[in-house]
């Protein structure tokens, strides 16, 4: 996770010409950090933030992203980010990361400036790498060192954003994003061979800035910088305590005050012993101790990893170190490496602990994952029954009752860590081992009973749109009064990119039905709402629920072993596009008008629209006059 140490790529970037080499990659492989690359991409491409995710523009980034890399022979491996090992040592800096999260939701909700990822902005990006064949694996807890382990065994460079790749001695060295002009590939004068301009740095060249500096002090200088894994106020008693040499005391050396101090100071020292020992002497005698283990327990984060992804790229196989293995069953392990079970269903099962993401929301309004609770609550019924070893960890302390799991949630405009009961569920589900052996039928049957949704009013719903229309069926039913006809219509409306583009691009289709599908398409690009445009709170905030009711039955699909097709998420929901509708249906345009230019999009729409209604409560689709005339008499007979 982008995260780091504190000033320190600010520092090297203002050193440029000292710690960079200006590389031209070609003919080579590349790790790159996954999480920092999704991230990169969307907020560096003028996508728009405020309406949840317009993933068929991120698709469209990324898909450019790797053509650029596969036109240059480089050779990427991807790596992700599992959930978070069994000492939850983060914990805190993730509840620090959330509640700065909610404030740019905020801000992005009234206008303002902020970056928040769309929530299924991690699926998306797995699709793409999917349909693209590139090479990519998910780690069981954080990939940093998994990343550098891969790389030095490989001798090949790391691309990411995060500063910790400055302090691991990385072989082939580390190119950051920014510097990484994927862009502009150039070509080789005199030659057709392609590369792509970047910046390297290398270890070796700080060292040397700094004295030639013993580099296995760098992981101390991380922990005392600091990082993820340590904030002690205690530290600060050190910090205040030594005189840090600033060296050259110029403007660089006042902003990085502490990077360059510390860097300075720590060069006097042989090893990381002495150093470690002159720190401990600044502290208190009865803290010291503690400091010690932590100090060092720290620093092992920067040492070779135990896990092989060499052998996971090569046989398909990555066996899971033995500091995270809480025994899972095989399969669990299988679907975790290969992306196909979320990092929130690992944190669920080894630490009963979950993180719902912010996004930009109605923050007077409850929460609006609170929508998808009763999902939630399914998934954690079925991760109930894990197998005695993983329970062990951190079930067993509880007393025996209904089994629960804590919940990181928005409340406001702050967190708050809320419980939540698993449901129970019957007996022949109650061995997470051999949940991949139950029959197909008894798996679609548990995943629709939670999206309260009859198979048959599925049967007309083209495959790859049957769970999108199921997920929709149950948030119509409980969706906030909020929720308008003409939120419906767009959702479902904007769910036509995807079958329409296909159609669009098909010669063979254009030949038989004409060029409507191709018109349709584009019509409806123009509609998306252009950059700038007022955010109406309501209609961001009812699909904002549809996505935490898509993400978590996405999740319960995945566990369940897809009973219903994955859907192609990457043109599914535009949230422009929605937003666009939305203020056309209620001003000029109709459903109708839309779809006259293209009769097949009609008739699929029909059988969308067909199934939510089915669904959806009566009030739904009254006119707004009626509507208002029910509630007034609802009001005189107390109902409401």
């Amino acid at each position: 996770m982008i995260m780091g140490i504190r000033g320190l790529m600010s520092f090297v970037e203002d050193h440029s010409n000292e710690f960079f080499t200006d590389v031209k990659l070609r003919d080579t492989k590349i790790i790159i950090d996954g999480y920092a690359l999704f991230h990169r991409l969307y907020f560096s491409s003028n996508l728009e933030l405020r309406y949840g995710g317009d993933y068929d523009s991120f698709t469209d980034v990324v898909q450019k992203f790797f053509e650029s890399l596969f036109a240059c022979k480089i050779c990427p491996y991807v790596v992700l980010d599992g959930g978070c090992d069994i000492s939850d040592k983060k914990l805190n800096t993730l509840k620090d990361r959330a509640r700065e999260k909610i404030q740019m939701a905020h801000s992005l909700s009234v206008g303002g400036g902020g970056y928040v990822c769309p929530l299924l902005i991690r699926e998306v990006f797995i699709q793409v790498l999917t349909k693209l064949q590139v090479c990519f694996v998910q780690c069981f807890s954080e990939a940093d060192r998994d990343i550098m382990t891969l790389a030095n065994h490989w001798n090949c460079p790391v691309l990411s954003s995060d500063s910790d790749f400055c302090i691991f001695d990385l072989k082939s060295g580390f190119c950051p994003l920014n510097g990484f002009q994927w862009r502009n590939v150039n070509t080789i004068k005199g030659t057709r061979d392609r590369y792509i301009p970047a910046k390297c740095f290398f270890l070796d060249a700080l060292c040397c800035h700094f004295g030639i500096m013993n580099k296995t002090l760098l992981p101390l200088f991380a922990v005392l910088c600091g990082n993820d894994h340590v904030n002690l106020p205690v530290m600060e008693t050190f910090l205040s305590k030594v005189r840090l040499p600033l060296g050259a005391a110029n403007s660089k050396g006042r902003r990085h005050h502490r990077v360059l101090g510390l860097l300075n100071w720590l060069s006097r020292f042989a090893d990381p012993t002495e150093a470690l020992d002159s720190v401990l002497n600044h502290l208190p005698k009865k803290r010291r101790g503690t400091v010690k283990e932590l100090l060092c327990r720290s620093m092992e984060e920067y040492v070779q990893a135990q896990g092989r992804l060499q052998d996971f790229f090569q046989h398909g196989a990555y066996t899971c170190p033995d500091t995270w293995n809480p025994g899972l069953p095989p399969w669990v392990l299988a679907a975790l490496t290969r992306g196909q079970l979320s990092p929130f269903i690992s944190d669920a099962l080894v630490l009963r602990r979950t993180i719902l993401h912010t996004q930009v929301e109605n923050m007077q309004r409850p929460n609006a994952h609170r929508i998808s609770l009763p999902i939630r609550q399914v998934i954690y019924g079925l991760l109930v029954n894990a197998p005695p070893h993983v329970r062990n960890v951190a079930w067993d302390a509880l007393p025996p009752q209904l089994p629960t799991f804590s919940e990181v949630e928005r409340i406001n405009k702050n967190i708050k860590t809320s419980i939540v009961n698993a449901v129970e569920l019957p007996k022949d589900h109650s061995d997470l081992s051999k949940l991949t052996e139950l029959s197909l039928a008894s798996r679609q049957m548990l995943l629709l009973e939670t999206l309260k949704v009859k198979q048959s009013l599925l049967d007309p719903v083209p495959a790859a749109l049957k769970l999108p229309v199921a997920v929709s069926c149950y948030w119509v039913q409980h969706a906030e009064a909020t929720l308008k006809l003409h939120h419906l219509q767009a959702l479902l409306l904007g769910m036509l990119l995807g079958p329409l583009r296909a159609m669009a691009s098909s010669p063979e289709e254009k030949a038989v039905r004409g060029s409507g599908a191709e018109t349709l398409y584009a019509e409806l690009q123009r509609v998306k709402a252009p950059p700038g445009t007022r955010l109406d709170l309501d209609t961001a905030h009812v699909f904002c629920q549809w996505q935490c009711c898509l993400q978590m039955g996405l999740y319960l699909n995945q566990l369940l072993s897809t009973p219903l097709p994955e859907p192609d998420l990457t043109r599914l929901y535009s949230g422009s596009l929605v937003h666009g509708l939305c203020r056309q249906l209620l001003t000029s345009a109709s459903v109708e008008s839309l779809l006259r230019l293209c009769p097949e999009a009609q008739q699929l729409y029909e059988h969308l629209f067909s199934a939510t209604r089915s669904c959806a409560p009566a009030e739904l689709f009254l006119p707004k006059g009626k509507l208002n005339s029910k509630r007034r008499k609802q009001k005189k007979s107390g109902k409401v």
